[in-house]
């Protein structure tokens, strides 16, 4: 078997795509302490500012560096729905989106929550706010990615609720932590190989 070299400042990942195309039967909704505020078209810094917080143990980076105006397209589109899961105070602590833009399916481009949530139940409960919402007229297939990067529970838990894995590729690009993007001590579990920026 062959083996690629990365570059030292490049980071790899297989990513793994995984759909639904039947709606999954009905089930009760777990509980949990958190409420699913819908956010229209939020402002860039608030989104970013969540985004962040989701994702930087697990080096989320590309809606921190997509230019402001691509990401207005996105996020001031009708077809992208933005959700936060808050607390009893309001506080953001999870992030769901969906993205229908092509028509007849519903793409989970984001489902996440703050790392100090993680393994106490609330996945399932925003897993199943997002199926809710992603299933409604007109929609046959329900898309979802996730990598290697990502929490290693996480393709594990998309199968269990009922997405089926489809196709895997593999991804390099930059390591954010080098250029200054991320902390330094973000994702500690993936080694970083170049030069850290100071």
């Amino acid at each position: 078997m062959p083996l690629t070299p990365v570059p030292d400042d490049q980071i790899a990942t297989i990513v793994t795509s995984l759909e639904m195309r039947t709606r999954p039967p009905l089930r009760p909704v777990p509980p949990s302490p958190l409420r699913l505020t819908h956010w229209p078209a939020p402002a860039s810094d608030k989104y970013k500012a969540l985004f962040r917080r989701i994702g930087e143990p697990w080096l989320w980076f590309s809606r921190l560096v997509i230019p402001e105006a691509s990401l207005r397209r996105i996020l001031d589109d009708a077809k992208v729905e933005v959700y936060a899961a808050t607390d009893r105070a309001g506080i953001e602590l999870g992030m769901l989106e969906l993205d229908f833009r092509v028509e007849g399916t519903c793409e989970l481009s984001y489902v996440g929550l703050v790392p100090e949530l993680t393994g106490k139940g609330n996945g399932g409960w925003l897993m199943a706010q997002a199926l809710g919402l992603a299933w409604r007229k007109g929609v046959n297939r329900v898309w979802v990615h996730t990598c290697t990067l990502d929490h290693p529970a996480a393709l594990g838990f998309y199968r269990r609720h009922g997405f089926l894995p489809y196709k895997r590729i593999v991804e390099t690009f930059a390591d954010p932590r080098i250029a200054g993007i991320l902390a330094p001590d973000a994702a500690p579990h993936i080694p970083c190989l170049g030069t850290l920026a100071r």
